[in-house]
């Protein structure tokens, strides 16, 4: 059961976060930020990330490790967007135990989906220690794919297989689920019906196939992807996977249709290139992008035309944007950033409206 999120923090405390928000000196937007105006940040501590808008368009589902919250790993919370920015009060929907991720609305608003660790474990799990310093993502077995309300209460599991169901969104016409799964022993994308059957695998090349998302029409859909071609390539994606991991360090931006035909690599950029969302308009996709770092970092948000031409970059920060979503009816973006954070690692969660 879910509660609302109230802060523990002193009232001192309280107020110097607010001082700190109100005078740092990092830019909010940066001036060659031309496709965004009216930028608002939503929430201020911890990390918080991969904002998702309800279909009305004025609510976000998003995860965060927020302590202030009374959570230990990243948990559920919602806000409205209209409501003045305030990181005191967002309401939790995960039960709170295990670890969370990819959060959802469902077609009407009245209940949202995600991925959740806590039928088999109570606490937070192990984060995976660096090897030689390469970055890994955790791959739990431990996830599956759940339904809960706006009060908290999960009123269905979705999925139930043994192994990752995880990285669940909807498409826009509110008829099928699109979801990464372990279930054939490597890492690739299904779909199924929104209450759960008529599953259907609809990658299957080696490599991990993660963060679908459909676009506008729910014609087409839009993926990251590691291709490991050479025998050491291979023999390493696969050894890490038997550990529950992979490296994210290379990957690109594939389009299909939705059942899975006619798929193709739009991004040939090199580097990690991620976390890709559709344009209203259909024709274009927003993503995350490091490849013009030689160190890993910054990441920020690029656009290109779905035949793979037309590269912009659309965000400016020093350290990190991504997870991009547009609002329903295409007018507004939700991003999560590392900017206006008072030069802490913070990751916050920031709207503005699209300009073309």
């Amino acid at each position: 059961m879910a509660a609302g999120c109230k802060s523990n923090k002193p009232q001192a405390e309280v107020a110097k976060t607010t001082a700190v928000q109100a005078t740092t000196d990092e830019p909010l937007q940066y001036p060659e930020e031309k496709h965004f105006k009216n930028m608002r940040q939503m929430t201020f501590g911890g990390n918080n990330a991969e904002a998702y808008w309800s279909f009305s368009g004025d609510k976000l589902i998003f995860q965060s490790d927020n302590k202030n919250w009374n959570v230990g790993c990243d948990q559920i919370f919602i806000m409205a967007t209209k409501q003045e920015a305030d990181s005191m009060k967002k309401q939790r929907l995960s039960t709170g135990k295990g670890r969370t991720t990819c959060s959802f609305f469902m077609p009407g608003d009245k209940t949202i989906l995600y991925g959740s660790t806590h039928l088999k474990m109570n606490d937070c799990p192990p984060v995976p220690v660096k090897e030689s310093g390469k970055y890994v993502w955790p791959i739990y077995p431990e996830y599956d794919i759940f339904e809960a309300d706006l009060s908290g209460h999960v009123v269905k599991q979705l999925t139930a297989t043994e192994g990752y169901d995880a990285e669940a969104t909807v498409s826009p016409k509110g008829d099928r689920i699109i979801f990464t799964s372990m279930r054939n022993g490597d890492l690739d994308i299904y779909t199924m019906n929104i209450d759960g059957t008529d599953v259907k695998q609809i990658t299957n090349t080696l490599g991990y196939d993660g963060g679908p998302t459909f676009s506008p029409d729910g014609k087409m859909i839009v993926w990251r992807a590691s291709r490991p071609k050479t025998a050491e390539e291979i023999k390493k994606y696969r050894e890490l996977l038997a550990q529950g991991l992979v490296e994210p360090t290379n990957l690109e931006i594939f389009v299909a249709n939705a059942d899975g035909s006619n798929a193709r690599q739009i991004t040939s950029l090199g580097n990690a290139n991620w976390s890709p969302y559709f344009h209203p308009s259909g024709k274009k996709v927003l993503f995350s992008s490091n490849h013009k770092s030689p160190i890993g970092f910054p990441f920020n948000i690029f656009m290109i035309n779905i035949d793979g031409t037309g590269l912009e970059q659309i965000t400016y920060d020093k350290q990190f944007d991504s997870f991009v979503m547009f609002s329903p009816n295409g007018k507004k973006i939700a991003f999560s950033s590392n900017r206006h954070n008072g030069r802490t690692r913070d990751t916050n969660v920031f709207i503005a409206d699209w300009v073309d």
